[in-house]
């Protein structure tokens, strides 16, 4: 089996150019900042990446630029869950044999109110298409921008089906009662919570870290946390993240870097998401 994931891993911002085109070497060059700044691996194409705006094809060109740049593989934890399953296919395959330390994948979230069985079966089909036993998938609970969840059970069920590929979960549902609830009932699994507002919980009740937006500002003081797990280190990141919640996080966390490289080009996002202005930052502060 796979070395397991802990740490503070970042879901990486998406860089963009004035025409909305990907800025790669800004990319890559995020990337690798973020790992000298403590993360121990990197979520790229996640919801903070803007992945949902990413074609395949991009999401897939800048995967080769990460490893053509030196980026380890076992360092990346792309994002490959898409509406349609054989996008989801394509790119978890596409990951996996570049030798990725997992995936991060959502259910399919474009129809609501599906049963616990047809969640299970969108990623049993996934899993059985990829056919690959060096998979590793992390599910990706987020229904407050998914309206799918990921319940208990069907994380009970595809553990027990695939348990040397269903491994862990990140669970950004703010409800550390739920993350509580897989920790106590899913032996085994690496759990990450969606916010660092709950690291020290989720690493007191067993789980493995953080997949955090906010680890693209302030991965240094949360990686400390991560290690220090103390009430002190916890208080310091929880005051950042609550500085930034104040706005949409997107815009802001690229608001953010910004200001701090002297490069307004970081503030760029892809419709439907809004830069933030120059100034909403100054004045909150």
């Amino acid at each position: 089996m796979s070395p397991t994931l802990s740490g503070v891993l970042a879901p990486v911002l998406t860089p963009f150019q004035a025409n909305l085109e990907i800025d790669v070497p800004r990319f890559v060059d995020h990337c690798r900042s973020l790992l000298a700044d403590g993360c121990s691996a990197l979520a790229v194409f996640g919801t903070t990446s803007e992945a949902n705006s990413l074609s395949v094809e991009e999401r897939e060109r800048l995967l080769l630029a990460l490893l053509e740049a030196g980026i380890p593989p076992e360092k990346l934890l792309p994002g490959t869950g898409c509406c349609a399953l054989p996008d989801t296919v394509r790119l978890t395959r596409a990951a996996t044999r570049a030798g990725c330390a997992g995936v991060l994948m959502l259910p399919p979230f474009y129809y609501k109110n599906l049963s616990d069985e047809a969640v299970f079966r969108s990623f049993a089909a996934v899993i059985d298409r990829v056919a690959d036993p060096r998979l590793r998938i992390f599910l990706y609970h987020i229904p407050n921008y998914s309206q799918v969840g990921i319940p208990l059970a069907v994380i009970q069920r595809l553990r027990k089906a695939y348990p040397e590929i269903v491994v862990g979960l990140k669970d950004s549902s703010g409800d550390f009662s739920n993350t509580r609830a897989i920790l106590d009932n899913v032996p085994g699994f690496q759990v990450f919570v969606g916010s660092e507002r709950y690291l020290l919980a989720n690493l007191r009740a067993g789980g493995a870290g953080c997949i955090t937006a906010t680890a693209n500002v302030n991965a240094a003081a949360i990686a400390k946390a991560f290690h220090d797990r103390t009430e002190e280190a916890q208080a310091g990141i929880d005051q950042v993240r609550i500085f930034f919640e104040q706005f949409p996080m997107i815009p802001a966390l690229k608001a953010e870097l910004a200001e701090r490289r002297n490069d307004p080009a970081w503030r760029t996002v892809r419709p439907p998401l809004v830069e933030l202005p120059a100034e909403a930052l100054r004045r909150a502060r």
